[in-house]
């Protein structure tokens, strides 16, 4: 089916921005990847974000967004969970090389990038991703938001964008389980689950053991 409404992309590209920066801040050790590879995966993503806005060619650079954007989460997946695993070899052996307060502040940044990462992931997940989303109303969702329970209330042709599913992230990260947004479908609940553990890892574990270090 031929996308007759593109959702705007802007939200998206600086959620993007912020991750690799984010990544990018944190310390040579703790990095999966060499500082500038971040920057080339910005370039990457942000190039057929804005082709789909600049030309006329929807369908091919919807495409061309699909496969890096699946590239993006195969990459900030791993260096998520290299990140998180750097953190937790380091407060379990005391490593001297890494003080509470760094070890507070990247405990911070891993957990800021888990939300906007899985942010990313529900938004290009749910119903087949933004432009089914936009264009179709016989897809089975993997997510209900509380709009959909008050239909007298929603404009015509309501979806959800990219701030919802960011919300979305950002309540399962913080109470580890579905808050307004019910999720349906099994990859949905997987998906989740992943954003809870890591998020419960990096916050009872890593910032609690770099309070420790630094009241000690």
């Amino acid at each position: 089916m031929e996308a007759t409404h593109i959702e705007p992309r802007w939200p998206v590209i600086i959620a993007i921005l912020a991750v690799l920066s984010l990544q990018a801040l944190l310390p040579d050790r703790i990095r999966a990847f060499p500082s500038w590879v971040p920057f080339l995966l910005a370039i990457v993503l942000i190039v057929p974000m804005v082709a789909l806005t600049l030309t006329s060619a929807k369908a091919r650079w919807l495409r061309i967004e699909s496969m890096v954007i699946l590239f993006f989460f195969m990459i900030g997946g791993l260096a998520l969970v290299k990140s998180l695993g750097y953190l937790l070899s380091t407060m379990v052996r005391h490593s001297a090389e890494v003080t509470g307060l760094q070890l507070l502040s990247s405990s911070i940044v891993v957990w800021t990038s888990n939300v906007l990462f899985f942010s990313l992931a529900y938004w290009r997940l749910d119903r087949g991703g933004p432009e089914d989303r936009a264009n179709r109303e016989d897809i089975t969702p993997d997510w209900i938001f509380p709009q959909q329970s008050v239909p007298e209330y929603l404009p015509p042709n309501w979806h959800p964008t990219f701030t919802d599913y960011l919300f979305l992230a950002f309540g399962t990260a913080t109470a580890f389980s579905a808050t307004d947004d019910l999720p349906l479908t099994t990859r949905a609940k997987l998906l989740m689950m992943l954003e809870s553990i890591f998020s419960l890892v990096t916050i009872i574990t890593v910032a609690a053991r770099a309070i420790n270090i630094l009241g000690s």
